[in-house]
């Protein structure tokens, strides 16, 4: 695909069809997709009352959260090369 074109792809998420509109791979906007509905349904096991909107924050919440994790794991990581190689 090149550079700037949209792609539509169809995914589920908990249940719920969304179209998304990008320019990622179709396989890597499903794999998203798909790691979403599972931290949702991971969710919503250990809290069956939560409605969908406090579901859906909660999981983006939990998400952020492991990026922020990951990028400062990566940046402590990149120090440690860098002293490395000075």
């Amino acid at each position: 695909m090149s550079e700037g074109q949209k792609t539509r792809t169809m995914v589920d998420i908990y249940g719920q069809q969304y179209v998304i509109i990008g320019t990622e791979d179709s396989r890597h906007v499903k794999l998203i997709a798909s790691m979403v509905d599972e931290k949702m349904r991971e969710i919503s096991s250990k809290n069956p009352s939560l409605d969908m909107s406090k579901l859906a924050v909660l999981t983006a919440v939990n998400a952020v959260n492991d990026y922020l994790k990951m990028k400062e794991q990566l940046e402590r990581l990149e120090g440690e090369l860098k002293r490395v190689k000075d």
